[in-house]
């Protein structure tokens, strides 16, 4: 493959996204009304969803600080997916509350709505654009008006393309810039979805299982991208793999699931010597 040509050269190839200039920058995030005075980016309270009398969340409460990456464990059925879906607006709590900063109400905003506040979501399959470059990808993902006249005529601004320079970086994709998403590896696709996450300025970015499926390499990877959008980023991580989350939670919260709400909290020595946790998910 040829080396990639210098980034402010990319706008010529351009053939999507017209956003302001400088609008989309990877790592440095403009907010977007979200108070977060108190230090914590989303608050669950006693948050309860009921499907057919099944309680799938059953009083959750949690919070997660400005720039904290939170790592959410837990044994099938806990109800990871169900927090997630209603931290999204996929589906609405039966009861509780939910917050993003202070002043953000989740529950009363379409998913759409509480994606152009600032919250991006991975599920655990990457969804790329398979037919398109790396570099489409991350141009079609970036705040833009995607109206079919500025689509039809715009070129990156430089400031633009040094955000795809910045984002091709994290994600380590540099030398596949000009590859199709097809033909890229599992791993690369998974880094794809979270660079096209990225190039849309989320505050808080939720990661469902990122290393499903990936080679001990590519975890290994994806364990220092995490650990990089730390603190640039607030991160939700949901993960059965206990290698990995030991690798990124550090010192860190650890947060446990059971049966819809929080059976314990705290460090990963902490949970994992946790007798309850022991019993209900991680085996003696």
């Amino acid at each position: 493959m040829s080396a990639m040509p210098p980034l402010t050269d990319l706008d010529a190839r351009s053939a999507v996204g017209d956003g302001p200039a400088g609008e989309a920058t990877a790592g440095r995030v403009a907010p977007r009304g979200v108070d977060t005075t108190h230090g914590a980016i989303l608050y669950l309270d006693d948050v309860t969803v009921s499907f057919d009398g099944f309680k799938a969340l059953n009083g959750l409460s949690l919070d997660v600080g400005v720039g904290e990456l939170r790592c959410i464990i837990g044994p099938n059925g806990a109800g990871k997916t169900t927090m997630m879906d209603v931290i999204t607006g996929k589906t609405r709590p039966t009861s509780g509350t939910a917050f993003f900063g202070q002043n953000i109400d989740l529950t009363r905003l379409a998913e759409s709505e509480i994606a152009a506040s600032g919250i991006g979501r991975k599920f655990q399959r990457p969804t790329v654009f398979e037919a398109h470059t790396v570099f489409e990808n991350l141009e079609l993902a970036m705040k833009a008006d995607k109206r079919v006249r500025p689509t039809l005529f715009s070129r990156l601004t430089g400031e633009q393309a040094d955000a795809i320079g910045e984002t091709l970086a994290l994600i380590r994709l540099e030398d596949a810039v000009w590859r199709e998403a097809g033909l890229l590896s599992h791993g690369q696709k998974q880094w794809l979805e979270i660079g096209m996450l990225l190039m849309q300025q989320p505050l808080l970015l939720l990661l469902d299982e990122p290393v499903a499926g990936m080679t001990d390499a590519e975890t290994e990877r994806t364990a220092e991208l995490l650990n990089t959008l730390r603190g640039r980023h607030s991160l939700v991580v949901v993960e059965h793999d206990m290698d990995f989350v030991t690798r990124i939670a550090g010192g860190g919260k650890v947060t446990v699931l059971h049966e819809g709400s929080v059976l314990a909290e705290g460090t990963m020595a902490q949970v994992q010597a946790d007798a309850r946790v022991i019993e209900v998910y991680l085996g003696r």
